[in-house]
């Protein structure tokens, strides 16, 4: 096997496993708690049930599935953290927020990863 055929497995190992089991998403837990700080909505995308449970104070709860139909409760003018379970729905919820023209979204990934 040539070297870069190895290469590229392993690039496309580390890029599918990202995806398939959670990201670690975008931005650390100090960065987040500063946007925060600074203003930045809190958006927990997980379902409204896991959001009842337990979610970080200050978050606001957008479900990913129900994103597209409530754009107008995240403001664009300020930065926006996203944040989930393990990481795949947030990066889902980043990725539809910066395609409707949102431009400064950080995903935290998954909740645990905010540590107060």
């Amino acid at each position: 096997m040539r070297w870069w055929t190895v290469l590229l497995l392993v690039s496309l190992t580390v890029t599918l496993g990202g995806c398939l089991f959670g990201a670690s998403g975008d931005v650390d837990s100090a960065r987040a708690h500063e946007l925060v700080g600074q203003g930045a909505t809190l958006v927990d995308v997980r379902s409204p049930e896991e959001f009842t449970e337990g979610h970080i104070q200050g978050a606001v709860n957008v479900p990913v599935g129900e994103l597209g139909g409530k754009l107008a409760s995240i403001p664009k003018d300020k930065p926006v953290v996203v944040y989930c379970h393990s990481g795949m729905r947030s990066k889902r919820a980043a990725s539809a927020l910066k395609d409707a023209g949102y431009t400064q979204v950080y995903d935290l990934g998954a909740m645990s990863r905010w540590k107060d």
